[in-house]
């Protein structure tokens, strides 16, 4: 193991060093907050793809895989459907908003009253995805170290809040970049051709397996269908995402690169299926499904290629936990404490930006805290994600999509959705249990029929802010004076 160890302790070293090599390049808010709005393709599309592909897709990926077969899929598959509809049909409008949150865009579109409770729900959202994606740091690091678990949560943990604190969305890009590139080759290009290779090949997994395994519909209608509702529609309205958004530097870099970055995600929900069927042949017994990456990758690989591969899940885990971490913490400090302050974001001279970058690092820090904390602490985190996510769609999705898409709705109808679905989502997950499905199908339903109903017998919105918001999505509105002086001082 000696050499696996050396190659996961060498990629754990370059994590820190592409941090510190981030905080030289961040010296705006613009710089630490979305990476100063101006990636290429092909970092855009490699960190795009880095943040959606976490430890779910990858190591509960391979256990859906194992538990039905082809159709295990469909989890990652939706999250690269919603990708792909974010970059074709919104990331371009989105990217020309300049904003830094979900809840600006909100208030923007409906005249600058809905951003607290928002900013509220997406903070919950975000937070849990960073825990969960904290926590699967003690499986990887229990199965290289054999890691008492609060000791691997704080090990993976700080070195996610180093690097991200030091560098915000620089470093986050850049770590981002060499975690999609560790992922393909570990997953995609390793783990993948060797495991069916042993496993004898599809014909001999076909001949050892129930033919229900490769059906594609074989894992049930319903559960695709509230898949598609929890990550396809979470993917258009995630802070996490909208954030990677922002960080393009053109319209076309925003829908083409997003849209490799989703056809990426489609291919790699494809492997990690294949992948834990052929486990399946290979074990038939194990005590859980998401078991199957690391007993076959401990089992079946080469010295070397077991660190890497290992060293992809790390990858997987960290680009997650980075992207939510960051998110999370522009929230509570863009969204929650500056607007309960009452503070006006500065505008002054290059000292103040630099205060700014350093209130910003400030909350990342704090935030890792609060998740390396919570991690630690919490047990059932398949319940709390599902809270996050529920209370997301349910109480989000129908004021975001509602104020890109239907000019007549208004700030009363945003509030009253977010309200009404969120307090539906919670009370039905009371009745139904928190695992069940009910919650968010009606839950989004309430959220929809109360944004209409509001809407309509309400006011329409003011003129002048759906003209300002019609200018801003068309790109024709001149650059906010904060991020214009942010510009003149990285020059």
């Amino acid at each position: 193991m000696a050499v696996d160890y050396t190659v996961i302790v060498v990629y754990l070293a370059g994590m820190l060093a592409m941090g510190w090599w981030g905080m030289r390049r961040a010296k705006s808010k613009s710089d630490f907050l979305v990476a100063g709005r101006r990636l290429g393709p092909t970092m855009y599309s490699g960190t795009m793809a880095a943040i959606v592909l976490g430890g779910a897709s990858t190591i509960g990926g391979v256990g859906l895989g194992y538990q039905y077969g082809l159709s295990g899929a469909w989890m990652v598959f939706t999250i690269g459907l919603g990708l792909l509809a974010l970059s074709l049909f919104f990331s371009a409008r989105i990217a020309r908003l300049k904003v830094y949150t979900v809840s600006e865009m909100l208030d923007l579109r409906y005249g600058g009253r809905a951003g607290v409770i928002s900013g509220l729900v997406m903070w919950a959202y975000t937070l849990m995805l960073a825990v969960t994606s904290t926590i699967a740091y003690a499986t990887i690091f229990d199965v290289l170290f054999d890691m008492n678990r609060t000791v691997a949560i704080i090990l993976g943990g700080s070195i996610v809040v180093a690097y991200s604190t030091l560098g915000g969305m620089w470093s986050i890009t850049l770590t981002d970049m060499v975690q999609f590139v560790v992922k393909t080759i570990g997953v995609l290009l390793l783990l993948l051709p060797i495991a069916v290779v042993k496993a004898g090949g599809f014909s001999e997994m076909k001949a050892q397996l129930p033919t229900g395994y490769f059906d594609p519909l074989g894992i049930g209608g319903e559960t695709i269908f509230t898949y598609v509702l929890i990550y396809t529609f979470g993917m258009l309205i995630g802070q996490d995402i909208w954030q990677r958004v922002f960080t393009a530097g053109s319209d076309r870099t925003a829908k083409w690169g997003g849209t490799v970055a989703g056809t990426y995600c489609l291919v790699y929900a494809l492997a990690g299926a294949v992948i834990g069927t052929a486990a399946k042949v290979l074990y038939p017994k194990l005590a859980s499904p998401d078991d199957a990456f690391a007993t076959i990758v401990k089992d079946e690989l080469p010295v070397g290629v077991r660190g890497l591969v290992l060293a992809a899940a790390l990858a997987a885990v960290m680009s997650t936990s980075s992207g939510a971490l960051i998110a999370c913490a522009t929230v509570a400090n863009n969204d929650i404490w500056s607007r309960l302050r009452g503070a006006v974001r500065p505008g002054g001279d290059g000292g103040e930006e630099h205060d700014e970058v350093k209130g910003n690092r400030i909350f990342i820090l704090v935030m890792g805290i609060a998740v390396v904390c919570t991690a630690i602490a919490l047990n059932n985190v398949v319940e709390a994600l599902t809270v996050a996510y529920n209370l997301l769609v349910g109480g989000l999705l129908v004021p975001i999509l509602g104020g890109l898409l239907w000019k007549r709705g208004t700030a009363q109808g945003a509030l009253a959705a977010v309200a009404v679905g969120g307090v539906a989502v919670v009370g039905l997950m009371a009745t139904y249990g928190i695992l069940a499905n009910e919650p968010v199908y009606y839950g989004l339903l309430a959220s929809l029929a109360v944004y209409v109903i509001v809407s309509l017998a309400t006011p329409a919105t003011d003129a002048a802010v759906l003209a300002a918001w019609r200018e801003r999505l068309a790109g024709r509105c001149a650059e906010p004076a904060a991020e214009l002086k942010e510009e003149s001082v990285t020059r």
